[in-house]
């Protein structure tokens, strides 16, 4: 399944750098999304790195995931595509 990252996790003052939303292809609704919890999604660097995390928490009502990374996400990754193994 892919998804595609939409924002990093923003606090009211600074955006957490390991933390992105991310729109999965699959899931529309708050219930699709929680079954997603706990699955590993893979970002892909122009360069060709490939950076990981873990889906974390559902994000509002519409289908949206928080995903948690190992390292800060660089903000070219915002639109770009993401695979959730």
């Amino acid at each position: 399944m892919q998804g595609i990252i939409s924002n990093f996790r923003m606090g009211r003052h600074i955006p957490h750098h390991y933390q992105m939303i991310v729109k999965p292809s699959e899931a529309d609704n708050l219930e699709a999304a929680k079954k997603l919890i706990g699955k590993k999604v893979v970002w892909k660097s122009p360069a060709g790195k490939e950076l990981s995390g873990k889906i974390t928490k559902e994000h509002g009502r519409n289908g949206f995931v928080r995903v948690q990374f190992d390292t800060g996400m660089p903000g070219q990754a915002i639109g770009t595509k993401v695979e959730i193994v």
